[in-house]
């Protein structure tokens, strides 16, 4: 484990949040191009984690339903993963989900990363199913806004 420093911003420069996705969903695992960028991009607030200046990893949010945020496209290169980042974007998009006043999450994560999820306290809520030709399952957590006061001195 190394002791990087990474500095996430919400509402991230875009660009470099498409940089990562391509990179780990587009070049890595093969998902189709067209795909990756859809409908929900402008309503959807973005995180970006940088390296040192340089973008290594992204996640996004959106709120498909009242009181109900849906985190997507959580993606860390993978030159800095097993180093904590994807916990600190779950931590930095949970923050950002509390103070918008949702009270639950849901995600659609990929199978082999179930565990990472499970970890971060989300139950999977559903039966395996294909999204972008990968297995995925759709997993949910309630949030509690008394617990964005433990995560502010964190950072």
């Amino acid at each position: 484990m190394t002791a990087t420093d990474y500095r996430i911003e919400v509402d991230g420069d875009r660009e470099d949040a498409y940089d990562v996705r391509f990179a780990v969903f587009v070049e890595e695992q093969g998902v189709d191009p067209d795909i990756e960028i859809d409908e929900h991009e402008d309503e959807a607030t973005h995180f970006v984690a940088y390296a040192d200046g340089d973008p290594v990893g992204a996640a996004r949010l959106r709120e498909p339903e009242a009181g109900v945020g849906k985190v997507e496209r959580l993606a860390v290169l993978e030159s800095h993963r097993g180093e904590g980042l994807g916990r600190e974007l779950m931590d930095a998009v949970e923050a950002a989900a509390r103070r918008q006043g949702l009270t639950r999450l849901i995600l659609h994560g990929q199978l082999r990363v179930v565990d990472f999820y499970e970890h971060l306290g989300y139950e999977q809520v559903s039966d395996e199913f294909e999204e972008a030709g990968i297995t995925h399952v759709k997993m949910a957590k309630s949030i509690d806004r008394a617990e964005d006061s433990s995560l502010s001195g964190r950072r």
